[in-house]
């Protein structure tokens, strides 16, 4: 999805030759499925963080159209609306020097875009939903220029014959309730995105486990508490992506429509190919553009991918030297609270998937359990309980506490990664954030608790402590 588009308006002829491209490509994938014909050395780690521009108010401002051109790096580009950018961190492998790698890769680039931003009288910000943001914001006004969010709007709103797309999100005590005729409540989604390159012989298996830890990493990140002044769900970022985008697919065999933002419907049993069978077979092509391009680089296909949402999701690029490799990318946790806190939970994702890659067969957590534990950790947060491979219900809080952190740690040392940085990120930060059991979302309903309703007011001691690159667990009310 991150390559330009050259228009916006699609014939009949244009899907049709595009259903031809991506089963031809299809085809070629499986290919490559029975052939090993992908990457098969080590596993490379890398990530995408979206941020918001605000101004002195605190409000988000529409100009990221000047603040990249003021950047001038690509690995710093466009989101859907003009209020939002993305930062990339180029790959790197799981090695002694992954946790500072990640660190000064994050501040560096995060550094240069404060100091353009700066420059423009705005300042950045990373959270998963921004306080501030009101609903009359997100109008195609605020759209990007890019070509492919406009014509994303547009097929979205065709597939569903023009009706609007209905937001209804309840808390404990609130509720919301809007109407969007276009895509744009999407913007109020900010994430992090953690990619993990494997082989071909383990990709199942990481895959199965990424679901199964969606529960755990959506209660440790939760981040978006508030949406439009609304107290919602401790990560409200879960239900809104899902609705803001929502198109008809396929229903899956309880019965439910299974959406184009989805946990998905059952794990894989044999490979990532049965994945990629389901987007050709399952959901309608949205940007039909056919490129002149060799099939072996699957241009059609990972664009088709790119339209599909998955909270985990498969991915598939290239390396330097031409070969296929496949990726996991993991899209549960929101933006922020910090940069400490943002690489203490991108390594216990690394070194939980490593831990529990060959522990957790398929029977122990059924999908329906996984399901069911993500979007109560999604409502609760830290204080959510879920299913565990024992089949009781615990305390997401003891999980973490007394197996995935621990877990972690230990399969983490177990590659090189230095004792006292994993000290550093994984007990003194992501082990005293659930003792407190003070995440983002945790801080955040506790300011207004506090103070009342001053979105303003908790947005600007957000900046200030993300600022200082202080971990949320210490932040102060």
């Amino acid at each position: 999805m991150g390559r330009e588009i050259e228009k916006t308006e699609f014939s009949e002829a244009d899907f049709q030759q595009f259903r031809q491209n991506l089963r031809k490509e299809t085809k070629l994938l499986m290919d490559w499925f029975t052939s090993s014909g992908f990457e098969t050395e080590g596993v490379l780690c890398g990530l995408e963080v979206e941020a918001w521009l605000i101004d002195e108010a605190f409000a988000p401002v529409p100009k990221n159209e000047e603040f990249l051109q003021r950047v001038n790096n690509p690995l710093v580009v466009a989101e859907l609306s003009k209020y939002n950018f993305e930062i990339n961190v180029a790959p790197h492998p799981l090695n002694r020097n992954l946790a500072s790698f990640l660190c000064q890769q994050l501040r560096t680039l995060w550094d240069t875009c404060s100091t353009h931003a700066r420059d423009m009288g705005c300042q950045t910000l990373m959270t998963g939903i921004l306080p501030t943001l009101q609903d009359r914001m997100l109008t195609l006004e605020n759209i990007s220029q890019l070509q492919r969010f406009h014509a994303l709007n547009r097929e979205i709103l065709k597939s569903r014959s023009r009706h609007p797309l209905k937001i209804h999100i309840e808390g404990a005590n609130d509720k919301l309730d809007v109407l969007h005729h276009d895509v744009m409540a999407e913007a109020a989604t900010t994430s992090l995105q953690i990619h993990f390159q494997v082989p071909l012989s383990k990709a199942a298996a990481f895959y199965n486990v990424a679901h199964v830890l969606s529960a755990p990493m959506a209660a440790l990140t939760a981040n978006s508490p508030f949406l439009f002044g609304k107290e919602l769900w401790h990560e409200t970022r879960i239900p809104l992506f899902e609705q803001a985008v929502n198109t008809p697919s396929f229903v899956d065999r309880e019965g439910r429509p299974v959406s184009r933002v989805t946990f998905g419907h059952d794990y894989v049993r044999n490979s990532l190919l049965e994945v990629f069978l389901e987007n050709l077979d399952g959901y309608p092509a949205l940007l039909p553009v056919n490129f002149d391009a060799d099939p072996q680089m699957l241009e059609h296909l990972r664009l088709h991918n790119g339209t599909i949402w998955r909270w985990n999701r498969p991915l598939i690029g290239f390396g330097p030297d031409g070969k296929p490799h496949l990726r996991i990318e993991h899209r549960v946790p929101p933006a922020g609270p910090s940069i400490p806190d943002m690489v203490a939970n991108i390594l216990f994702f690394y070194g939980s998937m490593l831990n529990l890659q060959p522990e957790v067969p398929q029977a122990a957590i059924s999908f329906e359990q996984a399901r069911a534990n993500f979007y109560a950790a999604a409502r609760f947060g830290l204080d959510a309980e879920i299913t565990w491979t024992n089949g009781k219900r615990l305390p997401v809080r003891d999980v973490l506490l007394q197996h995935l952190i621990p877990g972690a740690v230990l399969s983490l040392a177990a590659m090189g990664l230095d004792s006292s940085e994993l000290r550093h990120y994984l007990i003194d930060i992501l082990a005293k954030r659930v003792a407190s059991g003070r995440n983002g979302a945790a801080w955040q309903k506790a300011f207004i608790a506090n103070y009342g309703p001053d979105f303003r007011a908790m947005t600007q001691v957000c900046l200030e402590n993300q600022s200082q690159n202080i971990p949320v667990h210490q932040w102060k009310l």
